[in-house]
């Protein structure tokens, strides 16, 4: 059996990201190292997705790097171009045809009811432009475009999916066909990780300026999370954490090995915990991660030939997967050749 015969009887799996900056540790447990886990498993698309950039209006002379950025990120944490279709959202116009035609069934109460649309308009009240509130209809042509059968998704973005169901399911009914899947989210049945932020907030996000980047040096990484929010350490043993030592303890149950959890937890409940002590051991965990992707990335970043390479052939069978999808959905709605 060949390759491209194997892939034709795994699942589907798609997922981007965003291209506003460099990806961080939450972009990493909650997306990338997934992906490189089920890239041998499934057929996989993962995309950057430079149009949902657009929504928060960036500079256009930055967009490109964003992009080429998160490309060799991909690569650097260890996404296979031989394996899965990696490709850049804007090579790819099929999307965009699929997004209006999506659009027509999408409705305003539905899309303004959203709790990104709100919680994105509430942030940016001087620019809640129309791509702000597509959002969810853009995503779900993102993954209908491949008739994807799973979903690589966080927490946040898990309501997103749910509408991209609704509206496969409402263009099956509505046309009286049964051609989109309903995706489902895909976690390796684990609950999904959400890393939180070092400012004691509950996200870690490029907005909230609270990321370990992970291509942060060494350094930054050890002033970053010596600077992290804490309280002034428990006053009864075995208490309640706080929010802000709670999201310390969570990145820790994260990316350190599970007996240095349980010491840092067990000096928390008999209150000697000692706050340098924890983080000094944090940063190094964080670092023992991140190295390595940072050095593969400055090696990557400067293969323009390679990197072109790559988005090139990707573009190439992200399409050939996309008129599979574009095509008959055209002849569905009615859309025929003279």
């Amino acid at each position: 059996m060949g390759i491209s015969e194997h892939k034709t009887t795994m699942e589907t799996v798609l997922s981007g990201i965003r291209s506003t900056g460099n990806l961080h540790l939450g972009n990493y447990y909650g997306a990338l190292r997934n992906f490189i886990r089920m890239q041998h498993e499934n057929n996989c698309f993962f995309f950057i997705a430079d149009y949902h950039s657009l929504t928060t209006l960036p500079d256009p002379n930055c967009l490109h790097a964003n992009v080429k950025s998160v490309l060799c990120e991909y690569l650097a944490a260890g996404i296979d171009p031989n394996v899965a279709t990696i490709y850049v959202q804007s090579d790819v116009k099929e999307v965009i045809e699929l997004y209006l035609m999506l659009n027509m069934h999408a409705y305003l109460g539905e899309l303004a009811k959203t709790t990104s649309f709100k919680e994105k308009a509430r942030k940016q009240p001087e620019n809640v432009n129309a791509g702000l509130l597509t959002y969810p209809t853009l995503m779900a042509a993102d993954i209908l475009l491949h008739n994807a059968d799973k979903v690589p998704v966080g927490k946040d973005q898990e309501q997103h999916l749910e509408m991209t169901r609704k509206f496969a399911r409402r263009f099956n009914n509505f046309y009286g066909v049964e051609f989109f899947k309903e995706p489902q989210a895909y976690n390796f049945g684990e609950e999904l990780i959400k890393i939180p932020g070092l400012d004691g907030s509950g996200k870690m996000g490029k907005s909230e300026g609270n990321c370990v980047y992970l291509c942060d040096e060494p350094k930054v990484i050890e002033k970053k999370v010596k600077k992290a929010l804490t309280d002034g350490g428990p006053t009864s043993m075995n208490s309640v954490k706080p929010e802000c030592i709670e999201n310390l303890f969570t990145i820790l149950k994260v990316v350190s090995a599970p007996d240095t959890y349980d010491y840092f937890n067990e000096k928390w409940n008999s209150c000697e915990i000692r706050y340098g002590d924890l983080k000094k051991q944090l940063a190094e965990d964080i670092i023992k991660v991140t190295s390595p992707i940072r050095e593969r990335y400055l090696e990557i970043s400067n293969d323009e030939a390679y990197l072109h390479k790559v988005v090139t052939e990707g573009a190439e069978k992200a399409r050939e997967s996309a008129l599979k999808t574009i095509i008959p959905v055209r002849e569905i709605m009615g859309f025929k050749s003279f």
